[in-house]
């Protein structure tokens, strides 16, 4: 699948006829106007009747007009679902709609006061001048990514706060998006049983790319529950392109990439997402773990060389993601554990410590905490040498595992500041205990 961001493109399909007459070859202004400017402009375009065969189609609509990053709207002969389509696309989006016509057509009065692109038809209904009009969308799109207002929503209305559907984080997602309850409980059935089952619930799903959003994301994080790294790679090739083009998707891609070996294209992946949405500290995170990996095998394979290159840049990642929000901890210990292996130890993990351990107990007092969270006050206590708190944080670790691979992650990272230490001719008993303790409950 493309990294590119997508473009929904709202029109009519086939001939129509206009209000003065005459007969317009939509399909003629989309393959020679519109779809070519897209792709120039840097995007990937997306017609409806490119992709949706059948099945749910009001699902599938709504998810490409709020997912796609990008939309252009043909308001010729005022077609009704076209309208439609972009009123609904109005209210979720601020930015990122353009709207265009074909010239002579008179825009209704709802939509007249807001900017529109003209475009030259011939006789026949198709496009007079493709190469001047497909330059002047072109650079229409192009500026789409300034992220400038053109909602009349958000124009109008003081106050007015969009969804948030850009950065949803991973587990949230699951949860906030509603769908069929009777799917709902018989993934968490399959789930519970394994891989084969979740297998057998595919199948009778039918086409991925028509099935809800919900289900899709669900069934794709209860295949990283039970560790089904190429279930999980095989599943996004089979989703709808905007559900595969989200940001969350596109990081689990990349998650479940580096956890099945593929290092180069995970990386590549996740290095698509930041170039695509800006820095963050899960992405950056994930990235930071890809390149630990690395290093991690390198070391093992006796290149000591390599191998330091590679945590020099999971260092760099990691403190990327943390210094792009600081509300997250989960890139900050990490850099902090990096830092605690590096030989010598990097000093700025004194600095460092007192605010990652800050930013965890905020998100235990603002929100539901979760495994991460005590995971991640365990392995502060251990950087900083103090056997009560850690022992205090152990029982909220053990009872907040959710999925194998968690716990697997916490005791790799406990295993790599003992052996550190123990380099440095540093012995902690009572570490090696708490590693055991959690290994018991994997």
């Amino acid at each position: 699948m493309s990294n590119k961001p997508l473009c929904f493109v709202l029109m009519p399909f086939g001939k129509k006829e206009g209000m003065d007459g005459r007969s317009i070859d939509f399909d003629a202004v989309y393959q020679q106007l519109i779809q070519p400017a897209v792709k120039e402009a840097g995007f990937e375009p997306l017609r409806a009747d490119e992709e949706i065969n059948g099945g749910l189609i009001h699902k599938a609509m709504f998810e490409r007009l709020i997912f796609c990053d990008y939309a252009v709207a043909d308001l010729t002969t005022a077609n009704a679902n076209v309208f439609y389509e972009l009123g609904v696309r109005h209210a979720i989006r601020p930015f990122s709609t353009i709207l265009m016509h074909a010239d002579g057509f008179r825009l209704p009065f709802d939509v007249a006061p807001l900017r529109s692109l003209p475009y030259g038809l011939s006789r026949n209904g198709h496009p007079n001048n493709p190469d001047k009009d497909l330059s002047g969308l072109k650079e229409r799109l192009a500026a789409c990514r300034e992220s400038v207002t053109d909602s009349p929503v958000y124009q109008m209305i003081r106050d007015v706060s969009p969804p948030d559907i850009k950065r949803l984080k991973t587990d949230d997602f699951r949860q906030n998006m509603a769908y069929n309850a009777r799917l709902k409980k018989d993934l968490a059935t399959a789930r519970a049983q394994g891989v084969a089952a979740l297998q057998s619930l595919e199948e009778k799903l039918g086409p991925i790319e028509d099935v809800e959003a919900g289900v899709v994301v669900d069934l794709f994080l209860s295949y990283r529950a039970t560790g089904s790294w190429k279930n999980m790679i095989a599943l996004v090739e089979r989703m709808s392109k905007p559900l595969a083009g989200m940001v969350m998707v596109q990081e689990q891609l990349g998650f479940a990439l580096n956890r099945a070996g593929h290092w180069e294209e995970a990386a590549r992946v996740l290095e698509a997402v930041i170039a695509s949405n800006g820095p963050s500290s899960e992405t950056f995170g994930l990235l930071g773990r890809v390149y630990k990996d690395r290093w991690e095998a390198a070391l093992k394979a006796g290149q000591e060389a390599l191998a330091q290159g590679w945590l020099d840049k999971a260092v760099n990642a990691y403190l990327q993601g943390f210094e792009s929000d600081w509300r997250d901890a989960y890139p900050g210990v990490n850099v902090l554990t990096l830092m605690e292996i590096s030989d010598p130890p990097d000093p700025r993990r004194l600095e460092l410590q007192p605010i990652v351990a800050y930013a965890v107990r905020r998100r235990l007092l603002e929100r539901k905490a979760d495994y991460w969270d005590y995971a991640t006050l365990l392995e502060i206590a251990v950087l900083q040498k103090d056997e009560q708190k850690a022992r205090e944080a152990l029982p909220s670790v053990l009872v907040n595992i959710r999925e194998a691979w968690e716990p697997e992650t916490t005791v790799r990272n406990l295993r790599l500041i003992r052996e550190a230490r123990q380099r440095r001719g540093e012995t902690i008993d009572w570490c090696t205990e708490i590693e055991e303790k959690i290994k018991v409950n994997i």
